[in-house]
């Protein structure tokens, strides 16, 4: 009897498991649907997510894509309230079987489309759940035929025509219930049907091959009605209740980049609670106001301080108020408190104001160094009163003509040095006895002004920068460059003539962005990342370990998102995989500018919160303002919102503020898991001087230690604190000894670290190849070792050393050890310095003009801020030699393709497709293709170049166009060829 109780007991607690495990969502709110796609462009389940994302989001339904079948499992699939499959996947594994069977029969939703019965062929249960399997198809155009009328999902449909693979069926559950079929001849074939299955539903439909039916507005009906339908009675009234913002629209006079019909109209603004409705997180997090309008205006960068209290920018002049005396702006550096803890700020205080286009902040001397082109200046309270004081200019030169391409993205590196970013306006100007012209780059200078550093070139207008746990730099730029990996700085290249953009590589693996509204409003790279602003990198513990030091947030204010780029090693670099969004919005107003960890661990979100982005160029019938910003009335001054997005399982942060005074507590938060608090320990450390703290440094350093992602960040701290402290040099025996012992730490960076702390001596260099880090084992490691050994004194026989490293096919095949070894041999190889100097000048000499003489020379000019070249035809002889020289005047990139007869389109559609693809900027946007009879390379802002070629022999009209994806349909001409 004892065994039969047992049992029971055993039972009972399997059922009350089973259904705590799907408990069901209370009350109103949006439907969460799993998208599990694959990654094919056959059955291209990415574009299918997108479109029924955009199709369903505003009636309440969330479409979460992933295409890892690992996500089926208990406790992911517990945050859902459907499955929806479109994908072919070839096996399901027993542990993902039962998640997926558990998780239908406890009463979730599941909804497989198309190509989802040719899943799992190894799962009987999987094709019963189904209801069947595909077996065969052809292709046709067929009308749906209505078996059902009378079915929910069916209300409201009415029979479509559309071209589809023409499934057939194998398997078939005789307890579908049939809704529609597909007739051909006297075959009628089961095409949508629905299941029971356990408690859940099963909405199925064999339609869906690719955007012929996709875009089919009867399909779209005919699938939410499914999905809703599928997810129970209980989710359906719920979506019901929920209340469903529908901002009213009204005709404004807004830019119509795209020449969409109907024109676009003006979104009204939303408060933030019917913003929220209309936005969607990941699943297991929650988005939380912290502070909005009329408390704060206009966030356009925001920062924290030891206190752990939010510090922001507020600008009202931006864009085009630029004031010749920046002592009379709108704008405001603002204190934002919470002084009850109830999560949301309740005081505020203006620390300085009359400022005039701030752009970024970073806390540093015991104030904050603000970035205000054409300045950086600093600001800091000596009295306590959180008023600033003391203001002084600390650096001068950064270009004013466009504020939004002047410093930005202002952080305290591991180096105890600022870094920052700047676009095309560039920065020209002397510090530290030092003359700088650069522009569209990275950089860094020393906090109190008098150093600096041209970090790397970049492609574009730039206004992202991340720094990992690790110290690895990441860049995002505007105009389709939204993950670049900068990997050697320009000093190294420029002493061997290697050019900056160099510095800086392209290593995004996708070209999309994926947004959840129809009324996307772009100026180019249209669907991709035109604005990509931030590249800070998820480095605290409160969200899941996938997040950790592994998905940066770049924010695309255009398309109301913020993407997660998930970084991965690749050789000595990095690559970018596409994670979709972290935060996705049909609020027309809604601009993530920043997103970062903050204090507490969870992601920060400044809204700049307005309807009109774009900066330029000047669309018909607007004039340019004097920031370079095209003139609208419709430019929002007033809103803003700062939110906190916060992780279910979160903990508590160990630390909620620092005291600057306190070196033993200074010391301690450089263990806790947030690099946040480890960073600000750290300043606070060297600012206050206290090398009393050496010993325990010492000792931290010593700790060999690994996290869960094999890491010592405190070690890593304690290395560049003591680095900052000065430390570690001759002088000191026992700073020298610690450096050295890190450099066998089992963290490799750790080993990194090291190696850049130690004195650019020969001992430091002997150590390091002693150490064998011209070999180790992680390969951005190895990196850092080869170009410190660059910076150390000649050796014969490093250089020996370096000659045998350089042939290994490891480093001979990785794009930035390739370059490392080439600029490390020059300074411990005699004559190589002289060799490879040759060598990079005889191959820019290739790229250079032939010398032959031209018959006649035509000048180009980009017309600035027009999108536009200034001629719009030139004639030339048949077979006579041509050279064009082709200047850019305007703010961002072009070139000048010269094409053959009638291939204007074709040539730039194909150019539009090499924005998609991960090489298309290695290919200066020019496809590959005949049609192309000539072109020049992308140029930057202020560049000349020279084509030169012989005219076709044939006459007639060949097209010019720039090539740069979406500037062709705007920026042609004619090159009439004359007999």
């Amino acid at each position: 009897m004892k065994k039969y109780v047992a049992i029971a007991a055993v039972c009972l607690v399997a059922i009350i498991s089973f259904n705590g495990i799907y408990k069901k969502a209370e009350g109103p709110h949006r439907l969460e649907i799993l998208l599990l796609g694959h990654n094919s462009e056959h059955h291209n389940s990415e574009k299918f997510a997108e479109i029924v994302q955009q199709a369903f989001f505003k009636d309440g339904i969330n479409i979460s894509y992933t295409t890892d079948p690992n996500d089926l499992n208990d406790a992911n699939l517990a945050h859902y309230d459907g499955l929806m499959i479109y994908a072919n996947h070839d096996t399901i594994t027993p542990s993902q079987e039962k998640a997926l069977i558990n998780y239908v029969k406890s009463g979730k939703g599941f909804i497989p489309v198309h190509c989802a019965s040719w899943c799992f062929r190894n799962s009987e249960e999987y094709i019963k759940m189904v209801g069947g399997q595909f077996s065969t198809h052809k292709t046709d155009t067929f009308t749906t035929v209505i078996v059902d009328k009378k079915h929910q999902i069916m209300k409201g449909i009415t029979p479509f025509n559309t071209w589809d693979e023409t499934y057939v069926h194998s398997k078939i559950n005789k307890d579908i219930h049939v809704l529609t079929e597909r007739v051909e001849g006297d075959h009628h074939e089961p095409y949508t049907w629905t299941n029971q299955y356990g408690k859940g539903r099963v909405f199925y439909t064999a339609y869906g091959h690719d955007q012929r039916t996709w875009k089919n507005p009867e399909f779209l009906k005919l699938l939410e009605n499914g999905l809703v339908w599928a997810v129970g009675k209980k989710a359906a009234k719920d979506l019901a209740k929920l209340s469903k913002p529908t901002p009213a629209y009204t005709d404004a006079d807004i830019p119509n980049y795209e020449n969409r019909n109907p024109k676009p109209k003006l979104q009204a603004a939303l408060s933030p609670a019917e913003s929220q409705l209309l936005t969607q997180i990941p699943v297991g997090f929650k988005m939380q106001l912290f502070a909005a309008e009329p408390d704060i205006e206009k966030p356009i960068a925001m920062a924290w301080d030891e206190k752990g209290r939010l510090w922001i920018l507020e600008t009202i002049d931006y864009p085009n108020t630029v004031r010749e005396d920046k002592g009379q702006g709108l704008d405001r550096i603002k204190i934002c408190e919470d002084t009850n803890g109830d999560g949301k700020a309740d005081k505020f205080t203006i620390f300085a104001d009359k400022l005039n286009i701030p752009t970024s902040i970073v806390f540093a001397r015991g104030g904050v160094i603000v970035s205000q082109a054409p300045d950086m200046i600093f600001l800091k309270d000596s009295d306590g009163d959180d008023k600033a004081d003391v203001r002084e200019k600390i650096v001068s030169g950064f270009g004013t003509f466009d504020t939004h391409a002047g410093p930005s993205n202002l952080k305290y590196g591991f180096d105890n040095k600022i870094w920052a970013t700047v676009g095309y306006s560039g920065f020209k100007g002397t510090v530290g006895g030092q003359r700088f012209d650069f522009n569209q780059a990275a950089f860094r200078f020393t906090a109190d002004g008098k150093w600096m550093e041209h970090l790397g070139t970049t492609s574009n207008n730039t206004w992202g920068l991340g720094l990992s746990e690790k110290n690895d730099v990441f860049i995002s730029t505007a105009n389709n460059s939204h993950s670049d990996y900068l990997g050697i700085p320009f000093s190294y290249l420029n002493r061997v003539g290697m050019p900056g953009w160099e510095s800086v590589k392209k290593i995004e693996g996708h070209y999309g962005m994926h947004v959840v509204t129809k009324n996307l409003r772009q100026v180019d790279v249209f669907n991709g990342f035109t604005a990509a602003a931030g590249h800070n990198l998820y480095t605290a513990r409160n969200f899941p370990q996938e997040y950790w030091n592994k998905i940066a947030f770049v924010n695309e204010p255009t398309g109301r998102v913020i993407h997660r780029a998930v970084l991965e090693p690749d050789g000595a670099g990095f690559k970018e995989k596409d994670g979709w969004n972290f935060l996705a919005s049909a609020d027309e107003w809604l601009a993530p500018v920043q997103s970062e960890v903050g204090p507490d661990g969870a992601v920060w979100l400044a809204d700049w919160y307005n309807f009109i982005i774009q900066h330029n160029p000047t669309p018909r019938g607007f004039e340019n303002g004097k920031g370079n910003a095209y003139i609208n009335p419709l430019r929002d001054r007033t809103h803003g919102r700062i939110y906190r997005i916060v992780y279910d399982g979160a903990k508590p942060s160990a630390i909620t503020k620092l005291d600057k005074n306190n070196p033993e507590e200074l010391l301690a938060a450089l263990k806790n898991d947030n690099m946040f608090w480890r960073m600000t320990a750290q300043r606070l450390i060297v600012e206050g001087g206290y090398k009393q703290l050496a010993a325990q440094l010492y000792a931290m350093i010593q700790n060999k230690d690994l996290d869960d992602i094999g890491n010592n960040p405190a070690a890593l701290h304690a290395l560049w604190t003591l680095h900052g402290l000065g430390l570690i040099n001759a002088n000191n025996a026992e700073g020298m000894r610690a450096a050295e012992q890190a450099l066998n730490h089992t963290a490799p960076a750790v080993r990194k670290a090291a190696i850049q702390v130690l004195p650019l001596t020969a001992s430091s260099a002997n150590s390091i190849v002693s150490a064998g880090l011209l070999n180790d084992i992680n390969l951005n490691t190895r990196l850092a070792a080869v170009l410190a050994i660059a910076d150390m004194p000649a050796s014969d026989a490093i250089g020996e050393r370096l000659l045998a490293a350089q042939k290994v096919p490891q480093n001979m095949n990785d794009y930035w050890l390739t370059r490392a070894f080439k600029i490390a041999i020059t300074t411990h190889v005699k004559g190589a310095l002289e060799k490879l100097r040759a060598a990079t000048a005889e191959a820019a000499s290739k790229a250079d003009l032939a010398r032959t003489r031209p018959d006649q020379i035509v000048k180009i000019n980009v017309v600035q801020n027009a999108m536009k070249y200034d001629i719009k035809e030139f004639t030339v002889k048949a077979g006579s030699m041509i050279e064009v020289e082709f200047k850019n005047p305007d703010f961002m990139q072009h070139n000048l393709l010269i094409l053959q007869r009638g291939s204007l389109e074709k040539v730039g559609l194909a150019a539009d497709k090499l924005a998609q693809d991960p090489k298309g900027l290695e290919q200066n946007y020019i496809p590959k293709m005949p049609e192309v009879l000539f072109a020049t390379k992308l140029i930057n802002p202020q560049e000349t170049i020279k084509l030169k070629f012989r005219a076709p022999a044939d006459a007639g009209d060949y097209p010019f166009i720039c090539s740069f994806p979406g500037h062709w349909r705007i920026m042609s001409g004619v090159m009439k060829v004359t007999k």
